[in-house]
């Protein structure tokens, strides 16, 4: 059957890949301990679910406006000033059907066939995708574990040209848990200004996830403001994966650029989701700010764990909930039937021989590394760890 050349344009995401193996290996009676997929293991916190009921007996069940409800684009005004003490307006909020929808519809909506996009590795698996997907020329940046993954002004500003259109980053980072201070990100704007043109686009769904205190916005400078586009929402901070709700913060124009694409696409989002997501936005963050204290719990015993391991280096993270150490050091052993070739086959071992999965640090950008994500409960990460060392221990 010959289908569309746009799928050969981009690769299926690998995090979906191994957690699709991983289920495939629990069906046939394997108990697999998935360390793959980025998701809270809690549940969502009984104030939001209460509201998401409510919407139901209250009927909420018809279209929804394509940018969101307007208590909800203001609703998501009052977090950015409450947090990030920025100041939008509903005409610069749109609502989409989670964060991934959000990040498509700014890249689309900002990009031509041609256009360079500035990525610095390691990054979200989808970002290249997108921008492929928009016809984009994806250019990565390099940059260093002993910069715990962060790029420095000195490599943006290589990597900057007149053909470049957008930048896009995360802070909290996916994968590598790296967090920018204010002072790196002013660091970034210096080199910024010196190119107007350049479009900014900083993903912002880890917020929440931070082990080193506030959370800092690049749309916090002023004069760099128009030209970012902030992405953020509730599945990680809120464990509302499932819900299905992006919002992005944006000058108008971008949000109603945004709009267009999304009218053609999905319109608006769920209707349920949206009154659930102003209670989140607004209403009391502490079920959040106790579901990060035990990421931090779970952190900290996993990098004693990761230290007991001879010659493993990672750079610690300060947010979200993954670490992304360096294992090219296990390339070219075996373990007497399979030689480990590169860190994809890592991770089939570990899956096939430990019954852990994990990621590929290829699909990231960064091919020595793997993502292990501490997600899951303590029980089952000390577990998942003391099968990982014992299958490590038999590659000679």
């Amino acid at each position: 059957m010959e289908l569309s050349t746009r799928l050969t344009w981009f690769n299926e995401p690998e995090t979906l890949k191994m957690a699709k193996l991983g289920r495939e290996l629990r069906a046939k009676g394997v108990d697999v301990i998935d360390l793959s997929l980025g998701e809270p293991d809690f549940d969502t916190p009984q104030h939001i679910k209460d509201a998401a009921k409510k919407a139901i007996d209250d009927n909420y069940s018809h279209y929804t406006p394509v940018a969101g409800y307007p208590d909800l684009r203001e609703a998501v005004c009052v977090k950015l000033k409450r947090d990030n003490n920025l100041d939008y307006k509903p005409e610069n909020i749109i609502a989409s059907t989670g964060a991934k929808q959000s990040l498509a519809n700014a890249v689309w909506s900002v990009v031509s066939p041609g256009d360079e996009v500035v990525i610095p590795t390691p990054y979200w698996v989808t970002y290249s995708e997108i921008v492929k997907l928009g016809e984009g020329v994806v250019k990565l940046v390099t940059t260093s574990i002993d910069n715990k993954y962060k790029i420095t002004p000195a490599e943006l500003e290589a990597a900057l040209t007149e053909k470049t259109r957008l930048f896009m980053f995360s802070s909290p980072c996916n994968p590598s848990g790296s967090v920018y201070s204010k002072k790196e990100l002013e660091g970034l704007a210096e080199v910024f200004r010196k190119y107007p043109k350049v479009f900014i686009l900083s993903d912002e769904i880890y917020e929440y996830i931070n082990f080193i205190g506030k959370h800092e916005s690049i749309a916090q400078f002023a004069d760099l403001k128009d030209r970012v586009i902030i992405v953020n929402g509730l599945s990680k901070g809120f464990a509302m994966t499932g819900y299905r709700l992006g919002v992005v913060a944006a000058h108008p124009d971008i949000v109603k650029a945004c709009e267009k694409l999304q009218g053609q696409l999905t319109s608006g989002t769920n209707s349920i989701t949206q009154r659930a997501a102003i209670v989140a936005f607004t209403g009391d963050l502490r079920p959040s700010q106790e579901m990060n204290k035990e990421f931090e719990r779970r952190k900290k015993r996993v990098i004693e764990i990761m230290n007991s391991i001879p010659g493993l280096k990672y750079a610690e993270p300060d947010g979200a909930f993954y670490v992304f150490p360096t294992v090219s050091q296990y390339f070219g052993k075996n373990d007497g039937e399979e030689t480990i070739k590169d860190a994809d086959d890592l991770c089939m071992y570990l899956l096939n021989k430990a019954h852990v999965s994990t990621v590929t640090g290829r699909a990231f950008g960064e091919p020595t590394c793997i993502r292990i994500s501490f997600a899951n409960s303590m029980e089952k990460i000390e577990e998942a760890w003391k099968r990982i060392i014992a299958a490590l221990g038999k590659l000679k």
